[in-house]
């Protein structure tokens, strides 16, 4: 059986969702950050990196959510929650699993610790970053309110990585979404799904 070692509030509410969506059994060893806002260092005794989510499936353990979405759904999922490379959906799903991490979470952690840093608008860096940061914003709204998610007709694990970021900059980051109906309607096509908020409930009772 999956071990997940949950830090609340944190990209592992993504492999508990993963697993409520598979119907798969799992154990859950959680983990609270620190008044700082850290993850506390007995993580470290699981992984060196000492951060969250972590996964141990016998003798292999694994950090990384999008490596973990992909070796769960690959060993797992039974071709569920996936995209078979003939599709012609292969690419935008390959393209949207790892843009959540790698574009999309780089950009806006990037304008959100500007802004806790106290870093005015009108300086050059802060201007330029929020300038990326919506102009991103609007390629994902156009993207997402072409179809119903993001890899196509279907749900997948692609849609279990963006929805971090969506939730991050909703939940945690207070970004004004509003110009962006597009996004909203998605996130409540997601809301509607019986996993997630069964999901949510287990990662972030609180």
């Amino acid at each position: 059986m999956i071990t997940i070692y949950h830090l609340n509030n944190s990209r592992s509410e993504r492999v508990i969702w993963l697993m409520e969506e598979l119907g798969l059994p799992y154990q859950l060893e959680n983990f609270q950050r620190e008044q700082s806002g850290m993850a506390p260092a007995a993580l470290r005794a699981i992984h060196p990196l000492g951060k969250s989510p972590i996964i141990r499936d016998g003798d292999s353990v694994i950090a990384e959510s999008g490596a973990i979405l992909e070796y769960i759904i690959n060993r797992y999922g039974e071709g569920r929650l996936a995209v078979p490379p003939a599709s012609p959906d292969y690419a935008r799903y390959l393209e949207w699993l790892h843009a959540a991490e790698g574009t999309a979470m780089l950009q806006f952690l990037a304008q959100w610790r500007l802004v806790r840093l106290g870093i005015e608008d009108t300086a050059p860096m802060a201007a330029w970053t929020r300038e990326n940061s919506e102009n991103l914003l609007k390629f994902m709204a156009a993207e997402i309110g072409t179809r119903p998610y993001w890899a196509g007709e279907d749900f997948t694990a692609a849609d279990i990585m963006m929805v971090f970021v969506l939730r991050f900059l909703r939940v945690w980051a207070k970004f004004d979404l509003s110009p962006y109906p597009a996004l909203a309607d998605y996130f409540t096509r997601i809301e509607s799904r019986p996993a997630f908020p069964r999901a949510m409930a287990i990662a972030n009772p609180v």
